[in-house]
């Protein structure tokens, strides 16, 4: 069991890292009710660190906010923590990498894009995630075991890489459905920010 961070913090963070999401959405990065996901979202709305976008239901940080949760998140994460998380980060660095690579081949067969038509192609290409999957996996449950937010993590990332293993082709590399690209980079996203990594500085995306 890892280090538990406050409800309230957890609900901010998983804003943070969405940049806007619903509250289905958030409920289930945070792993809480979405009504117990609601009224923390109001609480924060009530310190205008959130906002509501009536027209789409979606939330999203202020300005005020994303102040407020680098504040937080210092708070969040104590002393001691991020060394735990070195080890780890650089293996999930060298998996980045063949992911990327990866994301290449799905989306590109050839130099052109891929129209998933050759099945024997991308039976390749998803053998080769559900491998890098594999690898990634104790990693994965690492950090969960560091920082308790962090959990949600592994079986997010099992859930997609079964569906794209079933044949639903946007749960690969699709934008804004919860795909296997999606989660890898919200939790890459999450590790730069919770060891207080410059991106640009790294040279890692």
């Amino acid at each position: 069991m890892g280090i538990q961070s406050s409800p309230q913090f957890v609900v901010h963070h998983a804003l943070r890292i969405k940049g806007f999401a619903n509250v289905d959405t958030i409920a289930e990065i945070s792993r809480f009710d979405p009504d117990v996901v609601l009224s923390l979202l109001e609480q924060l709305k009530a310190q205008e660190f959130v906002l509501f976008r009536e027209a789409r239901s979606l939330w999203q940080l202020t300005p005020a906010g994303k102040q407020a949760h680098l504040d937080a998140l210092r708070q969040d994460v104590e002393s001691g923590i991020v060394p735990l998380m070195a080890d780890g980060y650089q293996l999930f660095l060298s998996l980045n990498e063949a992911f990327k690579e990866l994301c290449g081949e799905w989306q590109l067969r050839d130099g052109e894009p891929n129209d998933h038509t050759d099945n024997s192609y991308d039976g390749a290409v998803v053998a080769q995630l559900t491998e890098l999957h594999r690898k990634t996996q104790p990693i994965v449950v690492g950090f969960g075991g560091i920082l308790n937010r962090m959990a949600q993590y592994s079986p997010r990332l099992a859930a997609a890489c079964q569906k794209v293993e079933q044949g639903e082709h946007k749960m690969f590399t699709g934008v804004m459905c919860n795909s296997f690209h999606d989660i890898w980079m919200e939790l890459h996203e999450d590790l730069i920010l919770t060891q207080g990594i410059d991106r640009h500085a790294e040279g890692s995306f």
